[in-house]
C-alpha cells in the first residue's frame, strides 16, 4: 500500500503549498486563474504530446481500454439522469462538469505511482490514460466549446472544436509521433518535457488557492451534489468496472487493474476545465477534494479483497 500513501502524500503537499501562498498573500484569485490558463494552454498539451509518445500502444489496444471506456460512459449516464431529478436547473456546462467528476480518473499524478507499486507496472494505467486524452477530453472540450459559445453543438462543430483546442492538439501528435515510431530532435523533445513538467503542480498550487480563497469544501446548499458526485465515482464506478471487465473476460491481475484505476479519484484537469470555461469551479474543486481523500480506504479495500481471493 505504499504507492497508494506516497501518491496521494505527493499531491497533499503540493496543494498546501498553493494553499499556504494564498492564506499568506502571495498568490491571490489572478494567479490561480493565470495557473489554471498555463495548465490549459501549454503546459498540458506539453505533457500529453509526451505521455502519449512514449505510451505502448499495443499494452492499451485491449479490453482494459474497453472496460474503462463503457464503465465511464455508464457512470456518465447515471449522473445525467440523476441530475436531471435532482438538479433540473442546471446548465449543459454544469452537467458537463458534474458527468467529468464523476468517471474521469487521476490516472496521470496518482495513477501512474498507483499503478508501479499497488499493480506492479505502469502499463496498466495505459489504457484509461489513452481512453481520457484521446476519447474522452475532445469530445468533452468541443462541447465545451460549444457551451461557451452559446452554440448548439453538431457534428460538424464538436469535430472543429475537437482539432481545435490545445489539449487535444497536444494529445494526438503524440499519438502520432508514436504510430509513426518518430524521434524528435532533443532541441525540441527537451523543451517541450520541461514545458508539461509544470502541468500537474500549476494545476495542484491553483487548486490549493482555491481552497484558501473559496468557501469550504462540501458545505452547504452543494453538499448533496458533492457527495453524489463522490459515491458515483470512488463506489460505483469500480463496482461497473468490475462487472464490465467480468463480462468480457478479464480475470486476475488485467481485472485487478482496471477497477483500482476505476477507483482512482476525480482528477485535477477537471478543475482547470472548470476555471477556463468557467463552470461549476466550486463543484470540480469539492469532487476533487473530498474523492482524494475517500478514495484512500476504498481503493486499499479493493487490493485486500483481491489479495484474499488470490491476485
Amino acid at each position: 500500500m505504499l504507492g497508494v500513501l506516497e501518491g496521494f502524500a505527493t499531491i497533499a503537499v503540493i496543494v498546501a503549498a498553493g494553499w499556504l501562498l494564498a492564506h499568506l498573500r502571495i498568490l491571490d484569485d489572478s494567479a490561480q486563474v493565470s495557473l489554471s490558463r498555463l495548465a490549459f494552454y501549454v503546459a498540458s498539451p506539453a505533457l500529453l504530446l509526451t505521455v502519449m509518445q512514449r505510451t505502448p500502444l499495443d499494452a492499451v489496444l485491449s479490453r482494459n481500454l474497453l472496460t474503462s471506456l463503457s464503465s465511464f460512459i455508464v457512470i456518465a449516464g447515471l449522473y445525467l439522469l440523476l441530475a436531471r431529478l435532482r438538479w433540473p436547473d442546471s446548465g449543459m456546462g454544469s452537467r458537463l462538469i458534474g458527468s467529468l467528476s464523476a468517471g474521469y480518473v487521476n490516472a496521470g499524478n496518482l495513477g501512474i505511482p498507483i499503478a508501479l507499486y499497488v499493480l506492479g507496472d505502469v502499463a496498466w494505467v495505459a489504457p484509461t490514460l489513452l481512453m481520457q486524452l484521446l476519447i474522452i477530453t475532445p469530445v468533452y472540450m468541443a462541447l465545451f466549446d460549444s457551451d461557451a459559445r452559446g452554440e448548439r453543438p453538431t457534428l460538424l462543430r464538436s469535430v472543429r472544436r475537437m482539432f481545435s483546442n490545445p489539449i487535444t492538439i497536444g494529445a494526438i501528435a503524440g499519438l502520432v509521433i508514436a504510430v509513426l515510431d518518430l524521434t524528435l530532435p532533443r532541441v525540441v523533445a527537451d523543451p517541450i518535457e520541461l514545458l508539461g513538467n509544470m502541468a500537474v503542480p500549476s494545476m495542484l498550487v491553483a487548486f490549493g488557492i482555491s481552497l484558501r480563497r473559496g468557501p469550504r469544501p462540501a458545505a452547504g446548499a452543494s453538499a448533496p451534489h458533492v457527495w453524489s458526485i463522490v459515491g458515483l465515482k470512488i463506489l460505483a464506478m469500480p463496482a461497473i468496472a468490475l462487472g464490465i471487465g467480468s463480462a468480457l473476460g478479464l480475470r486476475g491481475q488485467p481485472l485487478f487493474a482496471v477497477v483500482v484505476t476505476a477507483a482512482l479519484p476525480t482528477a485535477q484537469n477537471i478543475f482547470t476545465y472548470a476555471v477556463k470555461y468557467r463552470r461549476e469551479v466550486n463543484l470540480a474543486r469539492d469532487a476533487i477534494f473530498v474523492s482524494t481523500f475517500a478514495s484512500v480506504p476504498v481503493i486499499i479495500a479493493i487490493a485486500g479483497l483481491f489479495h484474499v481471493v488470490g491476485v
